[in-house]
């Protein structure tokens, strides 16, 4: 889709990665609703900042109300609790598939009749590497975004006959907030915004933005010896 002229919501778009895709689509000429629950800390020039927990179905509701013109929502707004899933607190397993899965749908089934109703368009969700491979420090954050690609794969063929494109982004470790106690490589989350929009502009159904994730998703056809080599 061009997104010169399209009108996007972007989720959690108050700070990292999601500051990131909404200052790119301003760039490219779109009109942008920038979602964060405390709309008050949104500071990019040019964006309209939206109240918005996707937690909570009102909340959702009523972003949906205001913003019933949009023809991209790309899903960004996440958390990483770094729960192992064994021993962790289940209160925070169940806060990350509620974020991460709940959350998505809850926004997928709010905007995808709007993005229909308005001609068609495209939703974006941002999922990770860690969606296909997983460590036990990251448990929770790792089934939940397996939830989500599951969940991907299954609108994208929904919403297809409705003119609504899905398409995830998959990406390993980004230079943000929420990856500021990890000591592996990160991107720039600046270049992977430009890569997630050319790959929505261009239509692909999935993006992958780094040599991890392509990595990770040719691992998949080994199976778990090759996912998994330290596995006896």
């Amino acid at each position: 889709m061009k997104i010169a002229g399209t009108t996007a919501l972007v989720t959690g778009a108050n700070r990292g990665f999601g500051r990131h895709l909404a200052a790119e689509l301003l760039a490219r000429g779109a009109t942008v609703y920038a979602g964060a629950r405390n709309p008050d800390s949104v500071d990019l020039p040019g964006v309209t900042p939206v109240r918005l927990d996707i937690t909570d179905p009102a909340s959702v509701a009523a972003a949906a109300a205001l913003a019933g013109d949009v023809t991209l929502l790309i899903n960004n707004a996440g958390t990483e609790t770094g729960t192992d899933l064994l021993e962790g607190d289940l209160e925070l397993v169940r806060l990350e598939m509620e974020t991460h899965y709940l959350g998505t749908l809850s926004m997928a089934r709010a905007f995808a009749p709007i993005i229909a109703g308005n001609g068609g368009g495209a939703m974006l969700n941002v999922l990770s590497a860690l969606s296909w491979v997983s460590f036990p420090a990251v448990g929770a954050y790792s089934a939940a975004k397996s939830a989500e690609w599951a969940l991907t794969n299954a609108l994208r063929v929904q919403l297809a006959e409705r003119g609504v494109r899905v398409a995830g982004l998959h990406v390993g470790y980004m230079d943000t907030d929420m990856t500021a106690g990890v000591t592996a490589p990160k991107s720039d989350p600046a270049q992977i915004a430009r890569i997630a929009v050319d790959g929505i502009e261009a239509d692909a159904y999935e993006i992958l933005a780094d040599d991890v994730s392509r990595q990770v998703q040719a691992g998949l056809a080994g199976g778990v010896a090759a996912l998994y080599p330290q596995l006896p």
